[in-house]
């Protein structure tokens, strides 16, 4: 399978040659920005393992899809608000950037196979499980499609809290201001069922890992801002 439909849209599934370089390109600059103006330190970069795997951070600010490419230097995939594809050239310039739309407030199943066809393909996604920029310092009430994702793949899935991003550029904000931002990534989450890809995705499953990945994503957010 080369292409991905999601909606109306059809998305490579494998990059180009040219997918590659200007990914790397754009993941370069995107990386000095964050460590020469935010100060970004990430820690615990050894508990990433090898593709395919699901990234999941806290989210406070629009910044912290630009964190990811400080954490991880292979290219990523993202999903992004289908709306941002509606011009022909933003939407060839997101999907060489790793990107595929979504419906936002939908079940969006096509979505769903998009993600699960980008981790069998060996690719890492990143999915923000609170869906939206949320404010405060507790993370509650995230979305299931996380762990039902990785249950359907068998990939693990990686907590990570960003803490400095919303005083960067919380909601309201502009132009981000200069401001230290600390991204820690905590151990993975195992989504196997009785230690193998599950055929069925259970629900129990899906409650249990939710529950486990809404403690870790809180623990990797409070230890991100007791590193600020």
């Amino acid at each position: 399978m080369e292409h991905i439909k999601v909606g109306e849209y059809e998305i490579r599934l494998m990059p180009s040659a040219i997918d590659r370089y200007f990914y790397g390109f754009a993941r370069g600059v995107v990386d000095f920005i964050n460590r020469s103006y935010f100060k970004a330190r990430v820690v615990g970069r050894e508990n990433i393992p090898s593709a395919p795997f699901i990234l999941a951070p806290t989210h406070r600010s629009n910044l912290d899809t630009l964190m990811m490419g400080s954490v991880y230097r292979p290219r990523l995939r993202y999903m992004g608000k289908e709306s941002l594809w509606k011009k022909k050239f933003a939407g060839e310039v997101l999907a060489a950037l790793g990107g595929f739309p979504v419906s936002r407030g939908t079940a969006d199943r096509e979505a769903l196979n998009a993600c699960v066809a980008v981790l069998k393909a060996g690719q890492p996604l990143v999915l923000f499980p609170e869906g939206t920029r949320r404010e405060g310092d507790t993370v509650e009430e995230i979305l299931d499609g996380a762990a039902y994702i990785g249950i359907k793949t068998g990939a693990p899935i990686i907590p990570i809290g960003i803490a400095g991003s919303e005083a960067a550029m919380g909601k309201g904000v502009k132009f981000p201001r200069p401001k230290r931002c600390v991204i820690v990534i905590k151990p993975p989450i195992s989504t196997l069922v009785d230690g193998a890809v599950a055929s069925k995705v259970p629900r129990s499953k899906v409650n249990e890992i939710t529950s486990e990945l809404t403690k870790a994503m809180q623990e990797a957010y409070d230890e991100a801002k007791f590193r600020l």
